[in-house]
């Protein structure tokens, strides 16, 4: 919505990376919170009442006449992502058996594909129709709210058999025994790489159009196009991310999908139309390889609590692209597009630090 909302309201660069801030905030702030508390006493029914807030914050990007009714209605949105994701992810994980990498990679690519239609729901829905387009996804969001209401009763009824059995669902992690010192540096190297790729996907997905239109002279319409390109291929990267790990390691998984980024990122700013195409297709595969990987090793490294970790992960990437929209909108302010892009290309660099998370081993579930 960002080429919509700076056109119908005027907004600059600094207010829309403001809108990006306030709603991933919300979001990584309280995820960690609602994976904790769940952690203590699993939430089935925090699935539908997390997609009930989407829904409001919908709706009031969809009618707010004001900028400030725009804040608000992204923290609605924010508050639903951050209580939907850790009951999601243990979902995921009750559901996984042995695979726990595909599961996840299934789960999380639902989203990433969300994520990836969004330039074309720009293109041919918010630029045709303008910001009250947005409501036509009300619909999507109720149909949400009814699958995820099936999801609970599922997940609802399989605590009860648990329960019943007297058996503790467990994870058991394919990481070798490591202290308490070197799960803290584990995760801190975790948290620094979900920052440098966060931070670099938040540019394309919310930005990059701008840099595609001031030095390309493209539409909006075709650089979301363009985009889409990036996002759709970063759905099928996060989906076969997993079931790569599962097979070849979680580590090397992680390494592999910031590594091969580096060189192409580095080369993007400056390269023709054609070239960005073959570019972003590889970029957005590989460096979101890892973004399911990186909930599964997290958990992994702290297997007492799947909730938690997930909430941490999924809200760290959250919170890091709030930080990172907010810095990308005031450095477009004052060092003008083309500059950002070169600073931001050299992000991928930063997740080089996964060379230092503990290897792991494959393993095999009996149940």
């Amino acid at each position: 919505m960002f080429p919509v909302l700076e056109l119908e309201l005027g907004l600059t660069f600094t207010q829309l990376g403001l809108i990006s801030f306030v709603l991933n905030i919300v979001a990584s702030v309280l995820q960690p919170v609602v994976g904790f508390i769940s952690d203590k006493k699993p939430m089935p029914y925090a699935l539908p009442l997390g997609m009930m807030s989407s829904f409001v914050g919908m709706a009031g990007l969809a009618f707010a006449p004001q900028y400030w009714m725009i804040l608000v209605s992204v923290i609605f949105l924010g508050l639903g992502s951050a209580v939907f994701h850790p009951e999601g992810s243990r979902v995921s994980f009750m559901a996984a058996g042995s695979k726990r990498g595909l599961s996840q990679s299934i789960y999380q690519v639902g989203g990433n594909s969300g994520q990836a239609l969004a330039p074309l729901i720009s293109a041919f829905i918010l630029v045709p129709l303008g910001q009250k387009g947005a409501a036509l996804f009300l619909v999507v969001a109720a149909v949400g709210i009814f699958l995820l209401s099936k999801i609970s009763a599922w997940y609802k009824k399989q605590l009860e058999l648990e329960k019943l059995s007297k058996r503790k669902r467990t994870l058991l992690s394919s990481l070798p025994a490591l202290s308490k010192k070197q799960v803290g540096v584990a995760l801190t190297l975790l948290m620094v790489l979900i920052f440098a790729r966060s931070f670099y996907v938040t540019n394309m997905t919310n930005f990059y159009i701008f840099h595609l239109m001031e030095n390309y002279g493209m539409t909006i319409k075709e650089g979301q196009l363009i985009i889409f390109i990036f996002l759709a291929l970063g759905a099928v990267g996060t989906f076969f991310g997993g079931p790569m790990a599962d097979r070849m390691g979680r580590r090397n998984v992680i390494i592999l999908s910031m590594a091969v980024p580096i060189p192409l990122s580095l080369l993007l700013p400056y390269v023709p139309v054609w070239a960005i195409i073959l570019l972003l297709i590889a970029i957005g595969f590989f460096i979101m390889l890892s973004f399911s990987v990186t909930v599964v090793y997290a958990q992994e490294l702290v297997p007492s609590k799947i909730g938690t970790m997930a909430g941490l992960t999924v809200g760290l990437a959250f919170g890091m692209g709030a930080i990172g929209a907010v810095v990308i909108g005031i450095l477009m302010d004052y060092v003008g597009v083309y500059t950002t892009m070169i600073v931001v290309a050299t992000l991928p660099i930063i997740g080089l630090v996964g060379l230092g998370l503990p290897k792991d081993r494959k393993i095999t579930l009996s149940n």
